[in-house]
């Protein structure tokens, strides 16, 4: 059975989520454990970072993370979701947007009800109630990319 688990309340798969993002984004990993122990130590801090997996039989199948800023330009424009991934054999089966309700949930019940997330995807996130906002750039980046948001 598939689920959605917060790292914050399975600290034990830390590691492994960082391994995970790292190897599909190639962020530095020391980047997703900083940002993962961070979000550990929640309870000290902010509501953001946390960070997100779809689980099955002990198994990522996909994640992502809110963040502060997913490296762009426009500071303003926070919290971000991020690092959206799903497993490749695993896509058209509704777990990027059974992870992107929770998320909006998860975030709204710690007082943040407004989202942004960065992208190049064109009609993916409009689907999850996502609005396309603007075109911001991307830090080292020569396009602008898509800005979208969720209230």
């Amino acid at each position: 059975m598939r689920e959605i688990w917060t790292i914050r309340e399975h600290p034990d798969m830390a590691d492994a989520a960082a391994a995970w993002f790292h190897e599909k984004w190639h962020i530095p990993l020391e980047a997703y454990q900083e940002s993962i122990r961070e979000c550990l130590e929640w309870e000290r801090k902010s509501a953001v970072p946390q960070w997100y997996l779809a689980v099955e039989n002990g198994s990522i199948l996909g994640g992502l993370g809110v963040i502060e800023n997913d490296f762009h330009n426009r500071k303003d424009l926070t919290p971000n979701v991020c690092a959206v991934y799903v497993e490749e054999a695993y896509r058209c089966r509704g777990i990027a947007g059974q992870l992107l309700r929770f998320v909006c949930a998860d975030m709204k019940a710690q007082g943040i009800h407004t989202l942004y997330l960065l992208t190049d995807h064109t009609s993916f996130y409009e689907r999850y109630g996502w609005e396309f906002l603007c075109m911001v750039q991307g830090d080292g980046e020569s396009d602008l990319s898509r800005m979208y948001v969720h209230r």
